[in-house]
């Protein structure tokens, strides 16, 4: 699995001695996640925050929910440790995210607390992330029933894609950021608050990662 270390992990000054911070992403996915990161990283463009995918070159058995956080929760640990030892600012210590979904998979919400637990952020969606795909498009109402092939499936382009994991940048309308939130919130806000997220279909909160581990606010 990738990694990144010295001083470099904790992110390079540019010209005027400012340095970025750094945020390591662990994706479910190979290609969907990443290339979706890329699209709103080169539309935003500069906003002084590196994104680094982690696991780029992880195998499938190293893509599942409680695999991607324990991997986190060590690159966590040493990046910490890292920026302590460099004395750098805390504001631009490095940040760790996980992008992975409730799918059909085992350990979930022990993944989820693992997380909390050691300081690593997730974005989540349920039952995969094609139902934040969707949100660029129209509102979300009803259950998928846990499958993403649903959620898939009602993705305007879902016909006519060679690839429905690959994101292209014209399925993604320009200036539809902020509709999107906009139908996430209200999509997330249908189920009771009492609710674990693990049960709540549709859910994403992809929204959190983009504002706050991108530092992107539109797009």
């Amino acid at each position: 699995m990738a990694r990144t270390r010295g001083r470099d992990s904790l992110g390079p000054a540019n010209r005027s001695g400012r340095r970025r911070k750094v945020v390591h992403v662990f994706t479910e996915g190979r290609v969907t996640e990443p290339e979706y990161i890329r699209i709103v990283r080169e539309r935003a463009g500069a906003t002084g925050v590196e994104v680094r995918i982690a696991n780029a070159s992880a195998p499938g058995s190293q893509r599942k929910p409680i695999k991607l956080v324990e991997a986190a929760t060590r690159l966590m640990r040493e990046e910490t440790r890292a920026a302590k030892r460099s004395r750098l600012e805390k504001a631009y210590w490095p940040a760790v995210w996980c992008l992975f979904d409730r799918d059909q998979h085992e350990l979930v919400e022990e993944a989820l607390k693992q997380a909390e637990d050691a300081g690593v952020r997730v974005a989540f969606s349920h039952p995969c992330f094609e139902v934040w795909r969707l949100l660029h498009h129209k509102s979300v109402t009803g259950t998928f029933g846990g499958v993403c092939d649903m959620a898939a499936a009602r993705l305007p382009f879902a016909k006519s894609a060679v690839n429905l994991k690959a994101v292209l940048p014209e399925q993604i309308p320009p200036g539809s950021y902020a509709d999107a939130r906009k139908r996430a919130e209200k999509m997330n806000a249908a189920h009771d608050t009492h609710v674990p997220k693990v049960l709540r279909d549709p859910y994403t909160d992809v929204f959190e990662f983009v504002e706050q581990g991108m530092g992107v606010t539109s797009y």
